[in-house]
């Protein structure tokens, strides 16, 4: 079985990353060296950023850019496109995204599509079906389809 020490160590993994050359189209060397986000991280970054998105990015790249290290201002700096891309591998990397596959198969699950049908129906918001029962979800979504809806 593998150890607790092997665990955390994952976190440790630098990855060199390539920059497509259309985002850095005068560079000699597009590569950096990233490393995944830890648990930590996240706490900290989603504790600074609070609920601003493009803070929250910039935070995550800086946390996880190893080789050329950048200051905020520095990554604030960055062309939106090459911010982009690196906040994609930081994700990819760190294990927090989600492939076209897994999201399809999500898709699929019954409660998902509850969700979907009460949202598009009833024009609730995520965080609104989010506060529903199992219960209450079933109720509106038999409500729907005796309806026709």
């Amino acid at each position: 079985m593998i150890s607790a020490e092997d665990l955390i160590a994952g976190a440790a993994t630098e990855h060199a990353v390539d920059i497509p050359e259309a985002l850095l189209p005068d560079a000699d060397d597009r590569r950096v060296m990233l490393r995944p986000l830890t648990v930590r991280d996240l706490r900290l970054i989603a504790r600074a950023a609070r609920d601003n998105d493009d803070l929250s990015g910039a935070l995550m790249v800086r946390q996880a850019l190893v080789d050329p290290a950048l200051s905020l201002d520095q990554i604030g700096a960055l062309p939106a496109g090459l911010l982009q891309f690196l906040l994609s591998e930081v994700n990819r990397i760190s294990g927090i995204t989600a492939t076209e596959a897994e999201v399809m198969d999500a898709l699929e699950d019954p409660l998902v599509q509850a969700s979907l049908l009460l949202s598009r129906e009833l024009g609730w918001t995520p965080e609104e079906v989010g506060r529903l029962t199992l219960g209450e979800t079933m109720l509106h979504v038999a409500a729907l389809r005796g309806r026709g809806g």
